[in-house]
């Protein structure tokens, strides 16, 4: 194996860093010493296209291929270049030709296999499986190749083969944001999954991705589900206290009125024991990562801020049904349409602020 040049490899370790410029100004050194650099020359072009300088990109990928037409890597690179130009044909063409140069490798069978179904078409469609396969089958460790694999079962929108290809990502790395991300949502958004343990997951998965949008969006779609709960909660105790007071009784029904204090306790410990186990309970069980979000939410989301109100309101009315000794019952009548109306106009209407 022919020796790397120090300034070579020293630019491959400022692409690594994601310095490309300075990449760039010492491949340019390099290459003015030598022109006959294989390797420069095919950084240089590794350079360009990550810059997006796809023409420049392809005019380093074939001065390196000239010089070495036999060179794996600058072939390889090319075909990537070319997909890039959406020149597909030739891009397929020097994919074949990466194989033919190291048919041990898996890079160009995915690549081959993507540029066969990108755009889908049908009657390429078997020879690209039977590619991503094989790329999986000569980088089994390797998660570009199941990623392959995971786009074409999502071509043909195949939920149980995506989720199997996750599943084996994750085991090859359990950190790995992507598959971490689908499993997560997926799991998350299976039927009779509550909102606490949809949290639950959501700030588990953050934990190993913290930088994951999805993820952040996902928690805090749960946290919103969470919020959404608590006014139900409001609204049991308001028609707790409205059944104590039997605000419309029907002819012949109506007990007299103020309700005995006993009653009026007992009503209390009732929604006490709701909120308790309804909603402190279970906030005081989640994770702490849960249990900010709810914070970061309230503060951030607008109709966070109003479903919260919305179940104090209707509790505030809940309360004063039940506490105050009513004489008669049209103040109480008052009071629990005013707590009722608010959140019975919008508990459907915003179900999208959910989702």
């Amino acid at each position: 194996m022919t020796t790397e040049h120090p300034l070579t490899a020293q630019a491959g370790a400022l692409i690594e860093l994601e310095r490309y410029d300075d990449a760039k100004a010492l491949l340019a050194r390099r290459l003015a010493e030598d022109p006959t650099d294989v390797r420069a020359w095919t950084r240089l072009g590794r350079c360009h296209q990550l810059t997006k300088d796809h023409a420049e990109a392809l005019r380093a990928t074939d001065e390196a291929l000239a010089i070495a037409p036999e060179d794996y890597n600058a072939m390889l690179l090319r075909a990537y270049v070319l997909r890039s130009l959406h020149r597909w044909e030739e891009a397929q063409q020097a994919a074949r030709a990466a194989i033919g140069l190291n048919s041990e490798y898996f890079a160009a069978y995915s690549l081959l296999a993507e540029l066969l179904f990108l755009p889908p078409r049908q009657e390429t469609w078997q020879e690209a499986v039977d590619l991503a396969r094989e790329a999986v089958r000569r980088g089994p460790e390797e998660v570009g190749a199941y990623m392959t694999l995971w786009k074409l079962a999502g071509v043909a929108q195949n939920t149980a083969w995506m989720d199997q290809i996750e599943r084996q990502i994750l085991q090859i790395d359990p950190t790995n944001a992507f598959a971490l991300e689908y499993q997560t949502m997926r799991a998350a958004k299976a039927p009779g999954v509550r909102a606490a343990d949809a949290a639950e997951m959501y700030a588990g998965a953050l934990a190993t991705a913290p930088t994951s949008y999805s993820l952040t969006r996902g928690l805090d779609q749960a946290t919103y589900r969470l919020l959404r709960g608590t006014r139900w909660l409001a609204l049991i105790c308001l028609v707790c206290a409205g059944a104590m007071v039997n605000l419309f009784p029907e002819e012949g029904e109506a007990p007299e009125l103020p309700v005995p204090i006993g009653t009026r306790l007992w009503v209390l410990v009732v929604m006490a024991a709701i909120w308790a186990f309804g909603a402190f309970r279970r906030y005081r069980r989640l994770r702490a990562g849960v249990q900010l979000n709810v914070r970061s939410v309230l503060r951030r989301g607008t109709w966070s801020r109003i479903v919260l109100a919305q179940a104090a309101l209707a509790l505030l009315c809940g309360l004063l049904i039940a506490e105050v000794p009513w004489t008669e019952r049209t103040v109480p009548q008052m009071l629990f349409w005013v707590g009722l109306a608010p959140t019975a106009a919008t508990i459907w209407f915003d179900r999208k602020k959910a989702k």
